[in-house]
């Protein structure tokens, strides 16, 4: 029976991400098993490049069995990239803090192997029991009908909202208050605000059953 870590927001916070991995890899403890990624791997944190390197050293590694998703701050930078929004707000939500760790002056000096694995990232994933996204869904509209901007940025009137998606839509984007993910019927948050101090935070399910069946967390 296989086994997905759904991984929250990690913001170039490298040591917490590779201490979740290999929790989730003895956690696993030999059996099948894959990784969700739910976006924002960059900005804000201390080692944006060094996140992405070990990113798609995972994707090569285990190729079908990692997703990734992307995050309202990967479509930012391509955002800006394409000349569809000002380097400014990007530079002062974390984006300086990027370019720092890449030791550039620009978005455009990031390296050309990372940005193209930025825009192979995928809004969401279903699998089933399941919807993965980055921020969550407009309630107003199938699952199967969501607006890219919504995927990606939403958080009210979602985050408020107690309706049946039929999926339990498993999210990050609003950092939490606390080190606890946020379970309602509907939804789980799983940005636990690693790069503000708290831990990073993987749930972990299966076939059995919709909800998660653990929680593992890298402080």
């Amino acid at each position: 029976m296989a086994l997905t870590y759904a991984v929250g927001d990690i913001h170039g916070s490298l040591d917490k991400m590779q201490a979740l991995v290999a929790a989730c890899r003895r956690h696993a403890a030999g059996r099948a098993m894959q990784f969700v990624f739910l976006g924002d791997y960059i900005d804000r944190g201390p080692d944006s490049a060094g996140v992405v390197r070990a990113m798609m050293g995972l994707q090569d590694e285990l190729q079908e069995r990692l997703i990734a998703l992307m995050g309202n701050h990967e479509a930012w930078v391509l955002a800006l990239l394409d000349g569809r929004a000002p380097a400014s707000g990007w530079l002062l939500n974390g984006g300086a803090h990027t370019l720092l760790s890449y030791g550039v002056r620009a978005a455009g000096d990031l390296p050309p192997a990372h940005l193209e694995w930025m825009y192979s990232l995928r809004l969401s994933y279903d699998d089933g029991r399941r919807f993965f996204v980055h921020a969550g869904v407009n309630p107003d509209k199938a699952l199967d009908a969501q607006d890219e901007h919504d995927l990606l940025w939403i958080r009210e009137p979602f985050l408020g909202d107690g309706r049946d998606y039929g999926r339990l839509v498993v999210h990050g984007h609003t950092p939490l208050e606390t080190a606890t993910p946020e379970l309602r019927s509907n939804r789980l948050n799983l940005d636990t605000a690693a790069v503000f101090g708290g831990p990073l935070t993987a749930a972990v399910f299966d076939d059995t059953q919709t909800g998660p069946l653990a929680y593992l967390q890298a402080a």
